[in-house]
């Protein structure tokens, strides 16, 4: 009697026409304001038996942030913030992938922001399984999210409001849906 083949490590890489690395962060103490990145790039290595095998890789490119208003877009890329000419990218490495239950996993890893690096557990879920395109291309797809403190990272740039409070937040939330793709066969 021959023993059922185990799950293999499979390496995806992500589809960067169909992913998206977005955040909000309070304005005002009044509302949010919501923007992406619309370039990035990177890899999963999933092993959907042993998450210990997993791990991921992905770049952000900092100058790429949108949030619809394109004087702040700038502000954002300046030394205010991200300082995009110093540091052109935005890198998550993962160290550790735990699974949480129902579907849902802990990715544990080392955040890259201005420079700075920081660990951070981001939240996977929606890991769907594996099919076919038209083209003959297996993909899957994935979510993760995260709440940083951007002062963390060296985002310390504020102005205080006359009535009271700040300009902006101090927490980031973030959320990332990737699209990954390999060669069938």
């Amino acid at each position: 009697m021959t023993a059922a083949p185990t799950a293999q490590p499979v390496r995806y890489d992500f589809d960067p026409a169909h992913s998206a690395a977005m955040f909000k962060v309070r304005h005002l103490m009044i509302s949010n304001v919501k923007g992406e990145f619309t370039r990035m790039s990177g890899w999963v290595i999933f092993d959907s038996e042993n998450p210990a095998n997993c791990s991921i890789e992905a770049t952000i490119d900092a100058a790429s942030i949108n949030t619809r208003e394109p004087q702040r877009d700038e502000d954002l890329r300046s030394a205010n913030f991200l300082d995009a000419a110093r540091f052109p990218t935005i890198t998550f490495k993962s160290r550790d992938v735990l699974a949480s239950g129902g579907g849902t996993y802990e990715v544990t890893g080392d955040l890259t922001i201005h420079g700075v690096t920081q660990e951070v557990a981001l939240a996977v879920e929606g890991v769907t399984p594996e099919s076919k395109d038209p083209w003959g291309f297996l993909r899957r797809g994935a979510s993760a999210s995260v709440t940083i403190d951007r002062r963390d990272f060296g985002l310390v740039w504020n102005q205080a409001l006359e009535t009271g409070g700040v300009l902006i937040g101090d927490y980031v939330h973030i959320s990332i849906d990737v699209e990954l793709v390999r060669k069938a066969g």
